[in-house]
């Protein structure tokens, strides 16, 4: 059966609202929310309203009588019949991921729109998206991260969902306990709350600020503290909003503390908060592609940033993370879809196949393909005018998790 659950997505550990129920184990879940009723689709479930045995006296009264053996499928029928299934199955991941994520940033922005009028509800609606997406990472073996087709929508609600996201997924890394992982996923949603009293203009660090008007940007981080606190934020997230600007050297703002002085979760977010402004900066001209932000962070890493953490970000990552456009080891060129941790060099791709559609492009696991890998990235303004066209890189970078069970761990972008 194909069902409606009339609860908001943080209140179940489904990964939708709407689903097919396909094992016991999703029925004795649904069992112990608690529901008195579902709502049911009767065209999109998989149910026949005859009972078997009319099944049965219906397929022998139209089976002929003369039934032969089916004729056998031939190699190109298996292949394309293949090829359909497997692009199915593609199109339904990222269909899942995508409506995952756009439930999140409803969540993030009910979040947002509770902060100034209603505190403590916000706090309570922000520890419950974090508890949500704990739940829907708990799955064995790896994730994956992978690209997105949309983001959020608004500049502000992406740049916090990717924010919380990739750093729950390294904090899940690093072997974090529950209490810490919430305490990171509510401080990540949150870190730039204090921008909701800075000026609309001063919001986002530009070149040409006089020191006046970086000084009023800077002063998003002592405004946030204060409505943390007014929402009664615990120590471990108030951390966060109060030194995720902070730099292991003692370099950034507005307290200069090195690196001892920092939470584990403010090192953290400090990194992931610097790798979503490098590709996701408020003029899209200027952005760079996941690959060369990360290139610039290990320059700066001696400096800036926990070395570990840096070189553990890297590494999950993947030295192309998903959104980085490349050419192969055949000349032709791709999009990295989502990567693997375990093998960072063999990412999986959409690559630029002339003789296949655009639409019905598969997404290529360079991990099975030992022959093929990654010569170079490149940006997409280098790419040829056909291979921009086909592949489409994003102007806005969004990550989400896969926590598909069809290979190893993968994140989506």
């Amino acid at each position: 059966m194909f069902i409606h659950l009339d609860l908001g997505w943080m209140s179940h550990p489904f990964p939708l609202s709407s689903f097919k129920i396909a094992s016991s184990d999703q029925l004795l879940i649904l069992r112990r929310l608690g529901l008195t009723q579902v709502r049911w689709s009767p065209a999109k479930s998989d149910l026949s309203l005859q009972s078997p045995e009319g099944e049965a006296v219906a397929d022998a009264a139209a089976a002929p009588a003369d039934a032969s053996t089916p004729a056998q499928p031939s190699p190109e029928d298996l292949a394309r019949e293949a090829h359909r299934r497997a692009l199915a199955a593609q199109r339904e991941a990222l269909r899942l991921c995508e409506e995952q994520y756009g439930e999140a940033a409803d969540g993030f922005r009910v979040v947002m729109d509770q902060v100034q009028s209603d505190p403590h509800a916000a706090r309570a609606q922000a520890e419950a998206l974090t508890a949500a997406l704990l739940d829907k990472m708990l799955v064995e073996g790896d994730l994956n991260m992978r690209l997105l087709n949309e983001a959020a929508g608004d500049r502000s609600t992406a740049h916090a969902l990717n924010v919380c996201i990739i750093a729950l997924l390294l904090g899940r890394a690093f072997g974090l306990g529950r209490d810490e992982m919430m305490d990171l996923g509510v401080g990540s949603l949150l870190h730039d709350v204090g921008k909701l009293e800075v000026a609309a203009r001063l919001r986002h660090r530009d070149e040409s600020f006089t020191a006046a008007e970086t000084q009023a940007y800077q002063q998003h981080v002592v405004k946030g503290v204060a409505i943390a606190q007014t929402m009664g934020l615990a120590p471990g997230p108030l951390l966060i909003v109060a030194q995720h600007h902070e730099h292991a050297d003692g370099s950034g703002f507005p307290q200069k503390i090195n690196m001892d002085r920092m939470s584990t979760g403010a090192r953290i977010v400090a990194l992931v908060n610097r790798f979503d402004g490098l590709c996701n900066p408020l003029i899209t001209s200027k952005a760079m592609t996941p690959h060369e932000a990360l290139s610039l962070m290990f320059a700066q890493g001696r400096n800036r940033f926990d070395a570990t953490m840096l070189n553990a970000f890297i590494r999950m990552m993947g030295v192309y993370p998903p959104g980085s456009t490349v050419q192969l080891t055949d000349d032709r060129y791709a999009l990295v879809v989502s990567v693997n941790s375990a093998r960072p060099l063999k990412p999986r791709v959409m690559v630029h196949d002339t003789k296949v559609p655009k639409e019905e492009a598969l997404i290529l696991n360079l991990e099975e393909m030992p022959d093929l890998g990654i010569r170079r990235s490149l940006k997409p303004q280098f790419l040829p005018r056909a291979s921009l066209d086909y592949l489409s890189p994003r102007a806005r970078i969004a990550y989400f998790f896969d926590a598909a069970s069809t290979g190893p761990g993968e994140l989506a972008a």
